[in-house]
């Protein structure tokens, strides 16, 4: 459970805020969308080297 300790005072937007950090730190909706649908695991290891030789090929072109 996540817990804000709000200083009296304080904005509700800023609380809001610190709320909405720590919940995308722990990555429970990036979980979700990865369980949504089952990917086989060559492909998901095709996926990461295709990420890879794009992101290769951008530093190359920089260069």
């Amino acid at each position: 459970m996540i817990v804000i300790p709000i200083k009296e005072g304080e904005n509700i937007e800023r609380a809001l805020k610190k709320f909405k950090r720590k919940f995308e730190k722990t990555g429970v909706i990036r979980e979700l969308r990865d369980r949504q649908a089952f990917m086989k695991p060559s492909k998901k290891k095709r996926e990461v080297m295709k990420k890879a030789v794009y992101k290769q090929k951008i530093q190359e072109e920089e260069e």
